[in-house]
């Protein structure tokens, strides 16, 4: 396969030129409707055009990355995570796009944290992409052998799905994080993020392909659709032709409305409610530190503590420690009738 370092043209999967802002420059056209044609029409034309001519070159790609060494993917994601550091300034600049539009939006504050990126985040981002890097390939693994009767040897062996579209909402650690799975699992991805965080995933997925560019794998294991239009989730889930599965990641409305569109199978959750459970035989300063940190440090995160559950026979000790904890750290405690008889009416049903 043909490679290019230092910005040249790169040819992908189906033997177009990668260049760096190609994504971009997509965005920007099949987002605005040709001229003189009475505009909703021509533009859901190209925008179903867009994601077909996307789907198909990501299983093109699919198939190279699925036939990678394993030390091809491993470099291929460092690669990956060194350019994302060299994209840094983009990246924030790009964030600091989609944090003045959800100001100007009034969006929620919690929704703010989650799309709000800077030099720290993205750098755990980088450090999140290298231990995904580091990870034991999973693909060709036997995880289960057994003989029939018959003398007939059957095994169980990992492979790669083919093409995986990822479908979620506002945190555009996402972009970053579900591509670097989906290469260590031989797999290409498609993402589409939410409108909230459109320029920070741009720019994300620009920094991922143009690491990608320098290895030997396709650039186009990694797209993004590059429209905020809800008719183009609509057109992708109708792939079926050329996408393997599709994984929302997301509220239970967004999870709902993608299941019941797919024609594809959806690997699919509804309900979060992350618990912590603490026993009776707990640490007492390690469970306070435990659990002011799954709740306090980021709650707008999906997921944050929003169960605490305490083993009966400790929760007289416990309890009122870690509620009074919960409470300095600005949490409000509802708790069932054990709870509010052990912590007070203060504590809402």
């Amino acid at each position: 396969m043909t490679q290019a370092r230092g910005g040249a043209a790169v040819p992908s999967a189906d033997g177009k030129a990668y260049e760096p802002g190609a994504m971009g420059e997509a965005a920007r056209a099949a987002a605005t409707p040709a001229a003189g044609t009475g505009g909703a029409t021509p533009q859901a034309d190209s925008i179903e055009a867009g994601v077909v001519a996307l789907a198909r070159r990501a299983r093109a790609a699919s198939r190279v990355v699925a036939r990678a060494t394993a030390e091809e993917r491993t470099e291929a994601i460092h690669a990956m995570a060194r350019a994302l550091a060299a994209g840094t300034d983009a990246v924030l600049a790009a964030n600091r796009r989609d944090l003045d539009a959800a100001a100007g939006a009034g969006l929620a504050p919690a929704l703010v944290d989650r799309l709000r990126l800077d030099e720290a985040r993205l750098g755990a981002l980088v450090a999140a992409l290298t231990a995904v890097a580091e990870q034991p390939d999973p693909v060709g693994e036997v995880t289960e052998r057994w003989t029939r009767p018959n003398g007939l040897v059957v095994r169980r062996e990992r492979v790669p799905l083919g093409v995986v579209a990822m479908i979620y909402e506002s945190r555009p650690n996402v972009t970053a994080d579900a591509a670097a799975l989906c290469v260590r699992a031989g797999n290409a991805a498609i993402l589409r993020g939410g409108r909230e965080a459109f320029h920070s995933n741009l720019a994300i997925a620009e920094a991922l392909r143009s690491g990608l560019a320098g290895t030997t794998l396709p650039v186009d294991a990694v797209q993004l659709v590059p429209v905020t239009d809800r008719a183009a989730v609509d057109v992708l889930l109708r792939q079926e032709g050329t996408i393997d599965l599709v994984i929302p990641r997301g509220g239970e409305g967004l999870i709902r409305a993608v299941t019941e569109k797919s024609r594809i199978p959806v690997l699919r959750h509804y309900k979060g409610v992350c618990h912590v459970y603490v026993h009776a035989d707990a640490d007492p300063d390690a469970a306070e530190r435990i659990v002011v940190n799954a709740k306090a440090q980021r709650p707008g995160v999906c997921n944050a503590m929003e169960t605490l559950l305490v083993d009966r026979a400790g929760a007289a000790a416990l309890l009122p420690r870690l509620a009074a904890a919960l409470r300095r750290a600005g949490v409000e405690l509802r708790g069932c009738e054990e709870t509010r008889a052990l912590l007070g009416e203060d504590v809402a049903p």
